[in-house]
């Protein structure tokens, strides 16, 4: 249904005499109201039923936090991706280990940020509700270093912002002046917790996120923020236990249709386009999570078998194995710390592990050697490769 315009446009100040009209939304949820026709209804239930078996994959995992270690960096990178990094998972993976980056140190100290913001949401969800204070917070972790460190960090802004061009006058879009982002914020939290109306969770989700990219409430991150928001809406509202669905690669690679869309809401106000969308993103998404892990864990199901048949050593070949399966690449100084055995002994079992297959020795120095467990990041890297 296009409803018109979704809010009103109010005058703000530009060089030079410009011209330039920022965009103030209005409050959710739309009107008139959503028309959940047999299309969009079907598009749920296909939805729901994904995110149901997803949900239920982590109970079969042998070990979801190991699972989750190497699926949340994913994560990291396609949403960094799309905000302009070309940092990769092999690259986060190694500057973890020990600062060093590939790739220009701001692109992988971006990822890092997006891994520990993900990582303290979710904590804090354990004790807060979602709301505007942890949506502050979960920012200030964000942005605490590299790129964007001096925008304000954890402070909705004070200045106006805008999306594409150089300035408000020749910009794609221009978020709500800075004196109007409260209130559009206070309407948006109403929102997300069923005031004035309960929502369904995954219609609430598509909308909010359209709210929040639209309202731009920080000098920078928004982008990454605002598909947190999406993850952290499913864990606090219960339909996912552990924070496996993440739509960054949909997006990116339906990256000119997300952006169009959005600004198709605001123009036109046609939510239902966007639903769909997202429904269809939310959907194919968890279809392809959960065939991840499950061939991750037939991987490594297959490679555990392996390593029983090399006798004494494969108790600690398991183990390291099991770190590699967490961290797939490490270097046997970090593995030894972690798993608290001597370097003889990581560096035997590694050695058994490259024997087999396994593990890849990647630097060819006899010293500061660092192994990666390519099957594993293979399975992992689909899509992550960056935009050009």
């Amino acid at each position: 249904m296009k409803r018109g315009l979704t809010g009103h446009y109010v005058p703000i100040p530009s060089a030079a005499g410009e011209k330039a009209r920022a965009f103030v939304p209005n409050p959710l949820p739309p009107s008139p109201p959503l028309e959940l026709d047999a299309e969009i209804q079907e598009l749920i239930e296909k939805a729901m039923l994904a995110l149901g078996r997803l949900d239920g994959l982590t109970t079969v995992l042998p070990n979801p936090a190991i699972f989750l270690y190497s699926y949340v960096r994913k994560e990291a990178v396609l949403s960094s991706q799309i905000e302009g990094t070309q940092s990769s998972l092999s690259d986060l993976l190694l500057f973890e280990m020990d600062g060093v980056a590939g790739v220009p140190i701001d692109d992988v100290q971006e990822v890092s940020n997006y891994v520990a913001a993900m990582n303290y949401g979710l904590k804090r969800l354990e004790k807060l509700p979602l709301s505007l204070r942890l949506l502050k917070e979960i920012h200030g972790v964000l942005m605490k270093k590299g790129r964007g460190s001096e925008k304000e960090p954890g402070e909705f802004r004070r200045s106006q912002n805008w999306v594409g061009g150089t300035r408000p006058g020749n910009a794609l879009f221009v978020p709500p002046p800075p004196d109007q982002v409260l209130e559009c914020l206070g309407a948006l939290e109403k929102f997300l917790h069923d005031d004035p109306v309960k929502t369904p969770l995954l219609i609430k989700a598509a909308l909010a996120h359209v709210q929040f990219e639209t309202i731009h409430p920080f000098l920078d991150g928004n982008g990454r923020l605002g598909r947190l928001l999406i993850t952290f809406l499913f864990c606090a509202e219960g339909a996912l236990r552990e924070p496996l669905l993440y739509l960054s690669l949909y997006f990116k690679q339906h990256r000119q249709q997300y952006y169009d869309l959005l600004q198709s809401v605001r123009l036109t106000g046609d939510w239902e386009a966007w639903v769909r969308f997202f429904l269809t993103g939310v959907e194919e998404t968890a279809n392809q999570a959960g065939q991840t892990a499950k061939a991750l864990m037939k991987l490594a199901a297959a490679d555990e078998q392996r390593i029983q048949t090399i006798g004494k050593a494969s108790g600690s070949a398991l183990r390291v194995h099991r770190l590699l399966q967490a961290q797939p690449i490490l270097s046997i100084a970090s593995a030894g710390e972690e798993l608290k055995l001597s370097v003889p002994t990581v560096t035997a079992s590694l050695k058994h592990l490259a024997k087999l297959g396994i593990a890849r020795e990647t630097t060819g120095r006899n010293y500061g050697r660092i192994y990666a467990y390519d099957k594993y990041l293979k399975i992992l890297n689909e899509g992550t490769e960056p935009i050009t």
